[in-house]
């Protein structure tokens, strides 16, 4: 896990500026302070870590002063506060030491953008850059394959997922793994943070968004289900993406009258967790959600793609009310591509009703003759 080179390893000890927070987000376990240390190891500079889960460490942060400040960071060049959202304050304490601590450079990394970016939030406008870190990508873990691996490593991508301690386990240890995380690190930071306590609820919530991807979902349906309001259903639903469990895709439309605008499909982030959801390892040629798996797979890898390269690129579904449809409507600019994912076949038109009303648009299907020029 340690030889394979993260691609926003590059960017973060770019922008890494004095007075600026760089604020590095993502789900457990992904990896964060992994990368954090390969960083600090580059640094030429003096550094102070601290750990947001170590008492010692929120007693050195607690008196927010100027003085304080002064005293614990004289002589140092970079400031680390691994998993930040858990120091009190946070926001407010980051915006002290960088506006008061001359050439101070700072790393704040957190597993729950809603509690890090919502307690920084205001006092960090202007002084902050956000990345976020995702499970490891084809396109890191092709730096340590040649084509063949890669070939044969993919079932077991859509199967088990790309959590970066997976690569050196057999599959019984990456059931027992990814079963773990499920249960004792998904739900962690809601659970804490926003004193929610029916965790069983959110699991259910899960495995019905888990069985329904790339399907559109009717919250209304789902509350009804679940015994529970949609006002409810759409509160927890925000919460899971922002600890980066799940992701929504809106619905692209110029709001012609045959489009579909204001529906919602979720995605997990990575397939692995969205199968321990389920409880469903079995090997592609068991399955009948194959489709499903692929389609999660690419559309996560795209994104992790364009956020590890740091692009800025909006991803959407498209749907008619008459059924015609595409996967994947990206926006880069004012560049429109559309995707359809088939994992059977290479073959698909697009629809008439899109051709007609984005003539512009680049169209492409991606199976597993090309998926590697999508993702890579």
């Amino acid at each position: 896990m340690n030889q394979i080179q993260r691609t926003l390893q590059q960017e973060i000890e770019k922008r890494l500026k004095p007075n600026k927070v760089m604020l590095l987000l993502g789900a457990r376990r992904v990896g964060k302070t992994i990368l954090i240390k390969k960083i600090i190891s580059n640094f030429t500079g003096k550094v102070l870590m601290l750990n947001g889960e170590d008492s010692d460490s929120l007693v050195l942060l607690a008196n927010r002063s100027i003085s304080n400040y002064q005293n614990l960071l004289k002589g140092i060049d970079l400031l680390v506060i691994d998993e930040a959202q858990n120091v009190p304050e946070i926001g407010q304490k980051l915006k002290l030491i960088v506006d008061e601590i001359p050439n101070i450079k700072v790393i704040a990394s957190g597993s729950s953008s809603f509690d890090l970016l919502n307690f920084t939030g205001e006092p960090l406008v202007g002084r902050s850059y956000t990345l976020y870190l995702h499970p490891f990508s084809q396109q890191e873990l092709g730096a340590i394959e040649n084509a063949l691996e890669t070939k044969q490593n993919l079932e077991s991508r859509l199967i088990y997922g790309s959590y970066p301690e997976l690569i050196s386990l057999d599959n019984t240890d990456k059931k027992e793994y990814l079963n773990n995380i499920v249960n004792s690190y998904l739900l962690k930071d809601i659970l804490i943070i926003d004193g929610i306590r029916n965790a069983s609820k959110m699991l259910d919530l899960l495995r019905l968004i888990a069985f329904q991807t790339g399907n559109l979902v009717a919250y209304d349906e789902l509350g009804k289900q679940l015994g529970m309001s949609k006002n409810t259903v759409e509160k927890y639903l925000d919460l899971l993406s922002k600890v980066f469990v799940i992701y929504r895709l809106g619905a692209y439309s110029k709001n012609l009258r045959k489009e579909i605008s204001k529906s919602s499909k979720w995605y997990f982030y990575d397939t692995g967790i969205r199968n321990a959801i389920i409880g469903n390892f079995a090997p592609l040629a068991l399955r009948n959600d194959v489709g499903q798996l692929w389609e999660s797979y690419i559309l996560s890898e795209r994104i992790k793609q364009k956020c590890f390269n740091v692009l800025n690129t909006q991803h959407f579904f498209w749907r008619t009310y008459d059924g015609q449809e595409l996967d994947i409507v990206e926006i880069e600019d004012t560049t429109i591509r559309a995707f359809e994912c088939k994992w059977n076949t290479a073959k698909a038109k697009i629809p008439v009703a899109f051709a007609q009303a984005y003539s512009e648009a680049q169209f492409s299907v991606i199976s597993q003759d090309n998926y590697l020029e999508f993702i890579g």
